[in-house]
């Protein structure tokens, strides 16, 4: 019987008949053949075939050897599914991923549908809330899926409340702040995978120091404005220059997730480690929209 593959089926090839494969057969050569009489051909000891009586063909069990039926039964049968391994993939940071945007960006619409553009109070409050729980999923030792999600609408709530008021006064700019995050993102992943950006510890010490400053710096800016000064770091030239160093730094800490991730895949993490790896870059692209939302309101006069 021939095999159902198309290319063991065909003819001079791995066909299904009595003996195949060599086993339990003795093929003279053609008459002709500079074969007949070499001392690898049908007069040597491999000639007559050693295995011709093959050793493994009566199995441990003491069952008799499959018929060729039973193997083209056992050929044809569907291969078996993947192992679950309980082990973080790819796949898993994909999905759990999208779970969490889209939770950012329904309560997102759900802010921007229902909340009036000039009343600010709810984001204030929801954009408060949410960098508590993004604290204590951060710091808590344990992954939880459901605190990870309740951030994500906190913010997503706070962030559609923001951008509806901006996108009020810049008709636009919610999509130009999207469409700008997007292609961060898709610059970051393909500079990650191309080796065009490697994540060394000298260049993670230097990010983080920078980002540290960065952060001292929006925080006294922040206490300047609530005292009545302004610093000028969120409008003019040097608030381009602020805005353009604050999208920089979010790229940096989306590198640094992915090489979080592609370690942890490799060093076996389990798999509900990769709701971790979600709320991390969610964090990232948060940061990269916040900065976005800011540069383009600079760059289209509004401070």
């Amino acid at each position: 019987m021939r095999s159902s593959n198309p290319v063991f089926s065909r003819e001079g090839s791995f066909t299904r008949e009595p003996g195949y494969a060599g086993f339990g057969t003795t093929q003279a050569p053609p008459a002709g053949s500079p074969y007949a009489t070499d001392p690898h051909g049908r007069n040597s000891p491999y000639g007559n075939n050693p295995y011709g009586n093959n050793p493994y063909a009566q199995q441990a069990t003491g069952q008799p050897p499959l018929t060729d039926e039973q193997l083209v039964q056992m050929y044809d049968a569907p291969s078996a599914g993947p192992l679950a391994t309980g082990r973080m993939t790819l796949d898993d940071v994909v999905a759990r991923t999208a779970m969490t945007l889209l939770t950012l960006v329904a309560f997102g619409a759900l802010a921007w549908f229902v909340l009036p553009a000039e009343n600010f109070g709810y984001a204030i409050g929801a954009g408060l809330v949410a960098m508590v729980v993004g604290l204590v999923v951060s710091f808590k030792r344990s992954v939880s899926p459901p605190l990870i999600l309740l951030y994500a609408a906190l913010e997503g709530f706070a962030l559609g409340a923001v951008t509806h008021a901006l996108n009020t006064v810049l008709p636009g700019i919610a999509i130009q702040a999207v469409l700008g995050t997007a292609a961060v993102f898709a610059a970051m992943l393909i500079a990650y995978r191309t080796g065009r950006i490697r994540v060394t510890p000298r260049y993670t010490r230097i990010g983080i120091a920078i980002a540290m400053g960065f952060v001292l710096l929006m925080m006294v800016n922040l206490v300047a404005s609530m005292l009545g000064a302004d610093m000028g770091l969120r409008s003019g030239p040097l608030g381009i220059v602020v805005g353009v160093i604050g999208i920089a730094l979010g790229a940096f800490f989306l590198s640094l997730d992915f090489a979080a991730i592609e370690e942890a895949i490799a060093q076996g993490a389990p798999q509900n480690e990769s709701w971790r790896a979600a709320f991390g870059l969610t964090l990232s692209l948060v940061w990269i929209y916040i900065e976005m939302l800011r540069l383009i309101a600079i760059l289209r006069g509004d401070d």
